[in-house]
C-alpha cells in the first residue's frame, strides 16, 4: 500500500484503539477546485501535528494526547502503525446531521461546526472506516513532498501490509458502523464503497 491519509496523531491513536470509527473531513487548501473527494478505498494512516489544538479535543482524548505526546515520532520521521478499509461515507450537508455523530466521536462541537463553515460549501464529509494495526510499527523518512494542507499523500514506496490485524472484533465494528449509519444518513443516502464484506 503506497497511499496514506492525513489525519491528526491524537485521532489517528483513537481509531488505531477503537476508540472511534468516524473520520470528519472538510479538505485541505491544496485538495484542488473539486475540494476533498473520498479517492481510495484503502489507506494508510499518516498521524500529523499539522493543525493540531490539544484543546480540539475532548478531556478524555486531551488525557490521552498527553500520554501520548512524549512518544510522537521525530519530525524527520513518518511512523505508520495503522491502515483504514472505507465501510461507507456520507457528505453531510447541514450542520445538524453533522451534530447527529455527537458521541461517536472526540471532536469538540467548535471544531466540528468550524470545519463545516470553513470555505464556500458549507458542507463536510464523514466517513466510516474499518482500522487494522500493522504487525510492527513502520518508520520512514519524512519527505517535503508529504507537507502542506492536503488529505492525501502518495508514499515513495509501498508499505506491506501483510499480517494486519483488526483493532475491534465484527460485532464491535458492526455496532458502531450501524449507529453511524443511522446518525449519518442524509438526503441523498448512506454511501457504502465497498462491495465485499469486511475480511
Amino acid at each position: 500500500m503506497r497511499t496514506a491519509f492525513k489525519e491528526w496523531a491524537i485521532i489517528v491513536d483513537l481509531l488505531g484503539r477503537g476508540e472511534q470509527i468516524i473520520i470528519l473531513r472538510k479538505g485541505g487548501l491544496r485538495e484542488g477546485r473539486g475540494g476533498f473527494q473520498v479517492e481510495h478505498e484503502e489507506f494508510l494512516l499518516f498521524p500529523t501535528l499539522f493543525h493540531q489544538r490539544r484543546e480540539s479535543v475532548l478531556p478524555p482524548a486531551q488525557k490521552r494526547f498527553d500520554e501520548i505526546a512524549p512518544q510522537f515520532a521525530p519530525p524527520e520521521i513518518l511512523r505508520l502503525e495503522y491502515f483504514a478499509r472505507v465501510a461507507g461515507w456520507q457528505r453531510l450537508d447541514n450542520l445538524a446531521t453533522a451534530e447527529r455523530l455527537r458521541g461517536q466521536h472526540f471532536w469538540r462541537d467548535e471544531v466540528v461546526a468550524e470545519r463545516f463553515d470553513w470555505g464556500k460549501e458549507k458542507e463536510i464529509h464523514a466517513l466510516a472506516v474499518r482500522v487494522f494495526r500493522l504487525p510492527k510499527p513502520i518508520e520512514i523518512p519524512m519527505l517535503p513532498a508529504y507537507g502542506g494542507c492536503k488529505s492525501w499523500v502518495e508514499l515513495a514506496d509501498d508499505i506491506s501490509t501483510d499480517g494486519a490485524q483488526t483493532v475491534l472484533n465484527d460485532k464491535d465494528f458492526e455496532q458502531k458502523l450501524a449507529a453511524f449509519k443511522e446518525a449519518s444518513v442524509a438526503k441523498q443516502g448512506f454511501q457504502v464503497t465497498l462491495q465485499t464484506p469486511v475480511q
